[in-house]
C-alpha cells in the first residue's frame, strides 16, 4: 500500500496560480464588469442568470405580448473569428470594435441561409487578464449582438501567458440561429434571369488583414492621410467595424413569407465577390457581375498603391466595397431595392444570372 504525502520545502515559497501569470481575482472582477453588458442583449427567451455552466434559450415562446413559434425549425450554427485585425487593435490600443467584427462575421454568414440569429457565445484567449481592456473587447461583442437582435448568453475568457505574447489576444465567436425548413435558402433556387444586388461594405471588414498590414507597413497608423480622411487616422479607418446586415435582411425576408423571391445570398469575405458568390449557385448557372457601379472605398486604393498590388489580387482577397449580395427574382428586384433602402441600405444592381457551369464572371475589372 502506497501512502501519498504532501510535502513543501520550508525554504521555498509556495507556488500559486498567480505566480504562473493567471490571475483568478482579475477574472472574477471581469465577470462583475460584463454582466450588465450581457443582460442588455437579453430578451424574454433567455433563461437563467449569467454565471452558470451553460446558457439557456427558449426556442418556442408564448406570452401575451410576445409569441414566436416554429412549425419545422432548423437550427443554423456557425463559428468565425476576426483574424489578424486583432493585431491592429493591439498596436493602436483600440479594443472596443473587434468584438463587433466577431459578431458580424458569424451572423452575416448565418443570414445567408435565411436564418434569424438567436444567441451568441464568444471565446477570448489572451496573455494577461486586464479587466478594463477585456471588458472593452466584450463591450464590442455586446454591441454587435444588440445590432443583430442576438442574445449574448455566455463565453470563455482564457488567460494563457504560455500561448500568447504580452499584449496579444485572439477572439472567436459561435452563433446559433433558426429558419423554417421551407424557407431555408440554398443554391437550387437560383435560376437564369435572376438579378444580383449588392450592399456596400464599410471598408475592409475582417478579411485580408495580413496583406493589408503588410501593404501599409511603412505608413504611420496614427496619422491622417488626405486621400482617406481629414479627421480619421489610417489605423481608425482600418479598424472600422464590419457592417452587420442582419436587421435589413431579416426584415426583407419577413416581407416575402410566401413568395420565395430571394433565391440566394452571400457574405463577401475572404476570396472576394467571385469566390463567395460561387458558393451560392449550382453547376447549371453562371453569375455575370459588372463592377463599374461599385463605389470602392478609398482605403482599398490606398492599400493597393502602397503595397503595389495588382487589381486581380485585390478582388481575390478583399470585398472591394460590396459586403453582401442577394440574388432575386427579376420581377421583384425593384421592390426589394426599395425595401432595402427603407432599411437604410444603399443597394446596387450588380448583374444577373445566366445558364452556365457554376462560374462567376467579373467585367470592368480594369476600369
Amino acid at each position: 500500500m502506497t501512502t501519498l504525502t504532501h510535502m513543501s520545502s520550508p525554504t521555498k515559497k509556495p507556488l500559486t496560480y498567480a505566480d504562473t501569470g493567471v490571475d483568478i481575482k482579475a477574472g472574477d472582477q471581469l465577470v462583475g464588469m460584463i454582466q450588465s453588458m450581457m443582460k442588455g442583449t437579453h430578451g424574454p427567451r433567455v433563461l437563467g442568470e449569467h454565471g452558470g455552466f451553460a446558457g439557456m434559450f427558449r426556442l418556442d415562446f408564448n406570452e401575451r405580448l410576445f409569441k414566436r413559434n416554429y412549425k419545422d425549425p432548423v437550427l443554423v450554427a456557425c463559428t468565425d473569428g476576426v483574424g489578424t485585425k486583432v493585431k491592429l487593435a493591439c498596436e493602436l490600443g483600440i479594443y472596443n470594435t473587434v468584438g463587433i467584427d466577431c459578431v458580424a462575421m458569424n451572423v452575416n454568414d448565418m443570414i445567408v441561409q435565411g436564418a434569424e440569429p438567436l444567441f451568441f457565445l464568444d471565446y477570448l484567449g489572451l496573455h494577461k487578464q486586464e479587466p478594463a481592456t477585456t471588458a472593452s473587447i466584450i463591450s464590442g461583442v455586446a454591441k454587435g449582438c444588440e445590432m443583430s437582435s442576438c442574445a449574448l448568453i455566455g463565453g470563455e475568457c482564457a488567460e494563457m501567458p504560455d500561448i500568447y505574447e504580452e499584449g496579444d489576444f485572439d477572439i472567436a465567436g459561435f452563433a446559433v440561429g433558426v429558419v423554417e425548413l421551407e424557407r431555408a435558402i440554398d443554391a437550387s433556387r437560383v435560376e437564369p434571369g435572376d438579378v444580383v444586388i449588392g450592399l456596400p461594405s464599410s471598408g475592409i471588414h475582417s478579411n485580408g488583414y495580413t496583406l493589408a498590414r503588410a501593404a501599409v507597413a511603412e505608413c504611420d497608423l496614427t496619422a491622417t492621410y488626405d486621400e482617406l480622411s481629414a479627421t480619421k487616422t489610417l489605423g481608425e479607418i482600418m479598424l472600422e467595424p464590419t457592417r452587420i446586415y442582419v436587421k435589413s435582411i431579416v426584415k426583407l425576408l419577413s416581407q416575402y413569407k410566401v413568395k420565395k423571391v430571394v433565391t440566394g445570398m452571400a457574405h463577401i469575405t475572404g476570396g472576394g465577390l467571385a469566390d463567395n458568390m460561387r458558393r451560392t449557385i449550382g453547376e447549371d448557372v453562371n453569375v455575370n457581375i459588372s463592377l463599374k457601379d461599385i463605389q470602392v472605398p478609398a482605403i482599398f486604393d490606398f492599400i493597393q498603391s502602397h503595397g503595389n498590388i495588382v487589381q486581380e489580387e485585390m478582388y481575390k482577397v478583399f470585398n472591394m466595397g460590396i459586403g453582401y449580395t442577394l440574388i432575386v427574382r427579376p420581377a421583384f428586384a425593384d421592390s426589394i431595392c426599395t425595401h432595402l433602402q427603407n432599411s437604410g441600405e444603399s443597394p446596387v444592381i450588380l448583374g444577373s444570372v445566366s445558364e452556365g457551369s457554376g462560374k462567376i464572371h467579373l467585367s470592368d475589372l480594369h476600369g
